[in-house]
């Protein structure tokens, strides 16, 4: 019974499970610990964070990923907006002077808030309530001012009994606990720990408290539970690093494969009489070095002696497969970034615009899906939140802090089909101006605004046409009229050659044939201006087009439209 029993077992883990789940040969050595959210940052966060500054500081990939990012979730800004006017000037006066360490506007800081959490995995982004004298003297637009604070200045440490920290709360990670999980402060040192003055470390005496009220914190959970921040470029820092090397070795062997320009081959036959350098005791083709001399000047015709020979060096060429393993590695390293590697590394190479366009708008959705769930939460309207506490004045809470946020607009792929289709999808009612607007990053109330603004600056006169030709289409009339004029000089020509040519006596008939003539041209031309409906016979037309398609893509590479009239 035993011996079915196992047997059945055996049968059943084989049948029901994951081949990543078993511990066949191909995965025996596969043993990933089961941290947990925590655990899982504890060793090495410090040296994790370090190495992805050190990238974005020293690497071409790891500065591009920070900046393409940076870039795309806050461009010029992310902007906040109210109904009322009167509140968006006062937003404007307090975004100019809310940098508490006086470098940027709230836009800069933006910017750099997503430049340090890419970079560093989180940053901390602190509520700093000034004197109300220096909103008085008018140094400041609010007592309100906010600072941005890099991980540092948290460390990573745990307790369960700390000085000046309540009962039943707790110390995980640098940030404090209640009994229910939730955050209640953060221990922060006063000033960055890597500024100190060299030869003192920095203790865990020397930590403030800092309410969690008073502190946003900036990153991106990847699980549950979760408490600090880990840099996007976690998954390829080895990657970078390894990436690094490889140019640098190559770069190495063609600077060393370079250094030799030719070598000069003597043989020497034995008793020949040599010259030696009374100093050195070397032939005199040595140096004092002990280095063969063979100097090299331009246009320099050299004659050899007997026995010489001159081998030019032949430095190696970088390995055929590098260029293709470098794209290879470097589109790994875009994927790991999420970015497109076309933006990555500026490689648009063999890519058509349809596919670039799929490229972008998936990315796209990627970059909203940030914006929309860490840089305006967690960012953008912590600054809004205090600002109505501390810093609105009179107008109320419930305005204030609940503007509409609009990230700058994504520029047009394929400005002329991109605008048809915004405006067939107005006509249709499937979206309204100012939504096309909104999405642009611009204010409707604003471009209604200039739009009457620019009527009354620059007023457009109607076209005056003539009445009686209005209908008629210009090329058509310009038509008529050459015609006309043409037929009028011609007549006028053979009104001068004929009489010298033919005699006298038929001079005067042809000359009143010809007078008669002219009075029809005349007539004709009238008619012709005065015409509202025109038909002029044109010879027929014969259109051919070629179409070139790649064979490999099916994009069209070249099109050819070919047009001959056809003479009857």
């Amino acid at each position: 019974m035993k011996g079915r029993f196992r047997d059945a077992k055996a049968v059943a883990d084989f049948m029901a499970r994951y081949d990543a789940g078993g511990t066949g040969r191909r995965v025996k050595s596969w043993q990933p610990p089961s941290s947990g959210p925590r655990d899982a940052l504890q060793p090495g966060f410090e040296r994790l964070r370090n190495r992805g500054r050190d990238v974005a500081r020293n690497d071409w990939a790891g500065e591009s990923g920070v900046q393409k990012w940076t870039t795309t979730l806050i461009g010029t800004g992310i902007q906040p907006r109210w109904a009322d006017p009167t509140v968006n000037e006062a937003w404007e006066r307090q975004g100019r002077t809310c940098d508490a360490d006086g470098v940027s506007d709230v836009y800069g800081m933006q910017a750099l808030g997503v430049r340090s959490w890419i970079g560093s995995g989180e940053v901390f982004l602190r509520l700093r309530v000034r004197n109300d004298s220096l909103v008085a003297r008018g140094f400041l637009a609010s007592p309100v001012q906010y600072q941005l604070i890099e991980s540092d200045f948290c460390p990573m440490f745990d307790a369960d009994q700390w000085d000046g920290m309540p009962k039943d709360h707790y110390i995980r990670q640098g940030i404090e606990l209640n009994r229910y999980g939730r955050r209640v402060a953060y221990w922060m040192y006063p000033e960055h720990p890597g500024d100190r003055s060299r030869g003192i470390s920095p203790g865990k005496h020397d930590l403030i408290r800092i309410r969690a009220e008073e502190i946003s914190h900036v990153f991106e959970p990847l699980r549950p539970g979760q408490l600090r921040g880990v840099s996007p470029l976690a998954p390829i820092l080895v990657r970078l690093r390894n990436a690094a090397d490889f140019e640098d070795a190559t770069l190495d062997r063609q600077k060393l494969g370079n250094l030799f320009v030719a070598f000069l081959k003597r043989n020497i036959p034995a008793g020949a009489h040599l010259e030696y350098d009374p100093v050195t005791g070397l032939p005199v083709f040595y140096n004092q070095k002990g280095d063969p001399l063979a100097g090299l000047e331009p246009g320099m015709f050299q004659e050899l002696m007997p026995g010489e020979e001159m081998q030019f060096a032949n430095p190696p060429d970088p390995a055929a497969s590098y260029p293709d393993f470098m794209r290879v590695t470097n589109r790994g390293t875009a994927a790991g970034l999420g970015l497109p590697y076309e933006l990555f590394a500026g490689d648009i190479q063999d890519v058509s615009d349809r596919t670039l366009r799929v490229i972008i708008n998936e990315f796209r959705r990627y970059a909203e899906q940030r914006i929309w769930t860490i840089v305006i939460p967690k960012l953008c309207q912590p600054m809004v939140d205090w600002w109505a506490i501390y810093g609105a004045g009179n107008i109320a809470h419930s305005v204030a802090s609940r503007p509409t946020w609009h990230p700058q607009g994504w520029p047009y792929i394929h400005p002329v089909q991109d605008v048809e289709g915004k405006v067939k999808a107005i006509e249709a009612g499937l979206t309204s101006r100012s939504a096309v607007i909104s999405e642009r990053g611009d204010d409707p109330r604003g471009v209604a605004r200039q739009i009457a603004e620019d009527a009354e600056l620059f007023p457009v006169a109607p076209p005056t046409v003539a009445p009686a030709v209005a209908s008629m289409p210009d090329d058509l009339r310009r038509f008529e009229a050459r015609a006309a004029d043409q037929q009028i000089a011609m007549v006028n020509i053979l009104a001068n050659l004929v009489p010298a040519i033919t005699g006298k006596a038929d001079a005067a008939s042809l000359t009143r044939a010809i007078d008669a003539i002219k009075v029809t041209a005349e007539a004709a031309k009238a008619a012709a201006e005065k015409a509202i409906d025109v038909n002029v016979l044109m010879p027929d037309r014969k259109r051919e087009t070629n179409v070139e398609y790649d064979a490999a893509s099916g994009e069209i590479v070249k099109s050819t439209t070919i047009e001959t009239s056809l003479l009857q």
